[in-house]
C-alpha cells in the first residue's frame, strides 16, 4: 500500500510517498481504508518547530522514530479482528489515528466512532 512517510526532520519536502506493507488488524482492531484525511497542527509543527525541539517530540536522535505522518481521518471499514462487537466491514467510520496519510490503517475499535 502507499503512504506519505516523514523519513527525516526538515522542511515541507521531506515526507515522501513510499509503498509500504498494509497493516493486519488484531484481535481487538479494526483495519479501515483511508477515503479523507486532513493536514493540522500535528504536521505544520513538524515543519515550523526549532531544529532542537524535533529530536525530543520524534522520538529519534537523527531521524524520527515513527515514520508515519497524520492524524485525523476519515473511511470505511475494511476488516475487522476476532473480538471486535462495534463495527462491521462496509460501516463509515472516523477517528484519530497516527499514520493517517495512508491508504490503510489499523487501530483499536475504540479509535472510531
Amino acid at each position: 500500500m502507499k503512504a506519505i512517510l516523514y523519513t527525516n526532520y526538515g522542511p515541507p519536502d521531506v515526507p515522501q510517498l513510499m509503498e509500504i506493507e498494509k497493516p493486519s488488524p488484531k484481535d481487538n482492531e479494526v483495519l479501515v481504508k483511508v477515503h479523507a484525511s486532513s493536514v493540522n497542527a500535528l504536521e505544520w509543527r513538524r515543519f515550523t518547530m526549532p531544529r532542537i525541539f524535533l529530536p525530543i517530540f520524534g522520538g529519534g536522535l537523527r531521524e524520527p522514530k515513527d515514520k508515519t505522518i497524520g492524524g485525523d481521518l476519515a473511511g470505511r471499514v475494511e476488516a475487522v479482528g476476532a473480538a471486535v462487537k462495534q463495527f462491521r466491514p462496509g460501516d463509515e467510520v472516523f477517528g484519530v489515528r497516527r499514520g493517517a496519510f495512508a491508504e490503510y490503517v489499523s487501530a483499536s475499535e475504540n479509535t472510531w466512532h
